[in-house]
């Protein structure tokens, strides 16, 4: 008899196999890399039409702008909070855990990261940087909040035109029925592309480097675990009216690709297929709120800030006064807005909190080492956390579907 296992089974074993072949094989593993790029470059390939296409739909199949604007607020009211306390949580489990008392790391040559020393934007110029200049430099470039924008003016004005844009609607719809068709031929690579990027990280970095680090990484995956647990299940159990079993066991596929990927904006294609085919959101409320979330929802990468100020702040020794602490929460919540979802992005947003509470942007580069095997939970807790946002938007909107897996 032929065994068949479905998508999830096959990344699951995808996953425990690349954990076990890197560990053997350690750095020569690096021959299947080449597969997990590719599998990379087929999903960012599809991002930017897929975001354009669905959400011009869901938009401009929404005929009450007024239900628009309540879904909006509702999102962006959703998103902050959970980040809020998402931070808070991290704070929390880094004080129980204390990750940087006893901690030997030689802080010689230490540098730190290119990226995480750039310049950083102000709010009105983030704000600002939303408009595109050239919506089709956006689309070429991938830049998630101007495609976003554009998108949403032009559902709004097929909504307005009315009878004379339906042609244009038409042509958007067919056009994402499309990229979800490819979205879906892409995930059938999944497996292949989940182990070409898993076993590289595991061979490269192994378990020796986690050892001086362990409790930053153990606070890290104990407080995006808790945070999924309890505040996740509470709010699609409550708002969704969703069990935290099935939503969790519907998300699953995406949060597995997430994890290899460190990249939420990356894993967005297959975060809009589980959540409206799984979870029964409709594409209307997924097109929105998932692409959005994917650029602004970053409660993992929260969680390892509070985890990261406090090692860094014990490993020199420094007390950090309450008024410190709540300015690491409030600037965690502001910088989540405009910080991509793109690996490394939370070192980024690391060096805009340290220089907030006037602490030394050198600890950037002890945990800099471990960034990646922090980055792939965190990445995990913002994608699931995004398809929570949509459950629970479409569950207040009684419009979400019953009976799905």
């Amino acid at each position: 008899m032929k065994i068949k296992f479905n998508l999830v089974t096959q990344i699951f074993i995808a996953f425990v196999l690349a954990i076990i072949l890197g560990s053997l094989f350690g750095s020569s593993i690096d021959f299947l890399k080449p597969f997990g790029d590719l599998f990379l470059r087929l999903i960012k390939f599809i991002i930017a039409p897929l975001i354009l296409s669905t959400l011009v739909v869901g938009v401009a199949s929404s005929s009450d702008p007024k239900q628009l604007g309540r879904i909006g607020l509702k999102t962006v009211a959703y998103y902050l909070g959970t980040t809020a306390i998402a931070i808070a949580i991290g704070l929390a489990v880094a004080f129980l855990i204390s990750p940087g008392k006893g901690v030997d790391i030689s802080t010689d040559n230490l540098v730190v990261p290119e990226t995480a020393t750039q310049e950083q934007e102000g709010p009105v110029a983030t704000l600002l940087n939303i408009i595109p200049e050239n919506p089709f430099t956006a689309l070429a470039e991938g830049n998630i909040l101007q495609i976003i924008f554009f998108a949403l003016f032009i559902g709004l004005a097929i909504t307005f035109v009315g009878e004379k844009a339906q042609p244009v609607y038409k042509l958007f719809e067919a056009f994402s029925e499309i990229m979800y068709k490819i979205t879906g031929i892409i995930m059938k690579v999944a497996p292949i592309g989940i182990l070409g990027l898993l076993a590289p990280v595991v061979g490269q970095y192994g378990i020796s480097v986690l050892l001086p680090l362990f409790k930053v990484v153990f606070a890290v995956y104990l407080g995006c675990i808790l945070h999924a647990f309890i505040v996740y299940s509470t709010a699609v159990k409550i708002w969704g009216g969703m069990g935290p079993v099935q939503f969790f066991k519907g998300i699953s596929p995406a949060a597995l690709v997430a994890f290899s990927t460190a990249s939420s904006a990356g894993t967005l294609p297959v975060t809009i297929k589980n959540t409206t085919e799984n979870l029964g959101v409709p594409n209307k409320i997924a097109s929105f709120v998932l692409p959005l979330g994917a650029t602004i929802n970053m409660d993992g990468t929260a969680i390892y800030q509070g985890v990261a100020v406090i090692f860094i702040a014990q490993f020199y020794g420094l007390d950090l006064s309450f008024m410190q602490l709540l300015t690491v929460v409030l600037t965690t919540v502001l910088a989540s807005i405009g910080t991509a979802g793109v690996p490394g992005a939370g070192m980024i947003m690391l060096a805009m909190v340290l220089t907030s509470v006037n602490m030394p942007l050198e600890g950037i580069a002890l945990i800099a080492g471990i960034d990646r095997v922090l980055d792939m939970m965190r990445t995990t807790a913002n994608i699931v956390g995004d398809a929570s946002a949509a459950v629970v938007v479409a569950g207040s909107e009684r419009e979400i579907k019953t009976g799905k897996a």
